[in-house]
């Protein structure tokens, strides 16, 4: 069943969108990311152009991320007050994106940036979590208990504040930094960050995995809202009918990867999401470096 997207100018399986919505949905409950890091480029994949996938992405994370957020928060698996900062952060980061990406958008360069920033993170992020991973399960089967450095130089940083749900108290400025990361990249790839959060906060604020998930899901819900309000008014790329697609998809996926999540050990969920994270990287840097760009797209028309 095809059906034609207005903003996007191009016509796709309505189905192939359900499905796609539904495993990235799926994603961001198993893995507490908002998935647009694997829709994103997928939806490159079948011929949407990148300045409308990542708008309209954005507004589809914001749906799949609800559905999980209300899993966790019956779990009481959300840090509101963590995920409070991470959202100060992140409006303010979302807000420097979109003033790139228009600046780029009218240098007509908006479309190589995108692809070249999902090479580059997706690279680095999954390399760092799949050998993280490995000694994370070789540690857990050896026995030994993975320990964490419970003091480094972000818990000298003045502003602290008392995370109870975490049970931690450290410095703000950590947390609102990363962020700021988020919501630039928000903004510019059209994701909902997680797949740079979800590590941040592990590593980096030594948040517990079972709670990060959750609070993760919360921030990128009101960040990916803003994010697609400012594309929507700025640039005009947010398609309406490919959004309700893979939102419908999304928010079955959602509920289905919570439940999913919660039968897997962390490790298994790290290792899992790195190699998948790897997978997409390889494609997308395939894309780039065997696709000339052309400059006429093939049509159908037997001319």
């Amino acid at each position: 069943m095809q059906v034609y997207l207005p903003i996007a100018e191009v016509s796709v399986n309505a189905f192939l969108l359900l499905g796609l919505g539904g495993l990235v949905g799926i994603l961001s409950g198993m893995f507490g990311v908002g998935g647009g890091f694997l829709m994103t480029p997928l939806l490159f994949f079948i011929g949407i152009p990148p300045a409308v996938a990542v708008a309209t992405e954005a507004n589809q994370i914001v749906a799949s991320s609800f559905s999980g957020v209300l899993a966790h928060l019956r779990r009481k698996t959300v840090d509101l007050r963590m995920g409070t900062v991470l959202l100060i952060g992140g409006l303010i980061g979302a807000a420097l994106g979109v003033m790139v990406f228009n600046y780029l958008k009218s240098l007509g360069q908006v479309d190589l940036l995108v692809k070249l920033c999902y090479v580059v993170f997706l690279g680095i992020i999954g390399g760092l979590m799949f050998i993280e991973s490995l000694n994370a399960l070789r540690k857990s089967k050896s026995g030994a208990a993975p320990k964490r450095k419970k003091h480094t130089w972000i818990h000298k940083l003045p502003l602290k504040m008392r995370f109870r749900t975490s049970g931690l108290y450290i410095s703000v400025i950590p947390p609102l930094l990363v962020g700021v990361a988020v919501g630039v990249l928000a903004a510019i790839m059209g994701v909902g960050g997680g797949f740079i959060m979800v590590p941040a906060m592990i590593y980096l604020l030594g948040m517990p995995t079972k709670v990060v998930i959750g609070t993760s899901l919360f921030q990128i819900i009101f960040v990916t809202a803003f994010t697609t309000l400012l594309h929507a008014t700025t640039n005009y790329t947010v398609d309406v009918m490919l959004a309700v697609l893979l939102l419908v998809g999304g928010v079955i996926g959602a509920q289905i990867g919570a439940v999913l999540g919660a039968k897997l050990k962390a490790e298994q969920l790290r290792i899992l999401l790195a190699i998948m994270v790897l997978a997409v990287c390889g494609k997308l840097a395939l894309d780039l470096l065997l696709q000339p760009s052309e400059l006429f797209s093939i049509g159908s028309g037997g001319h």
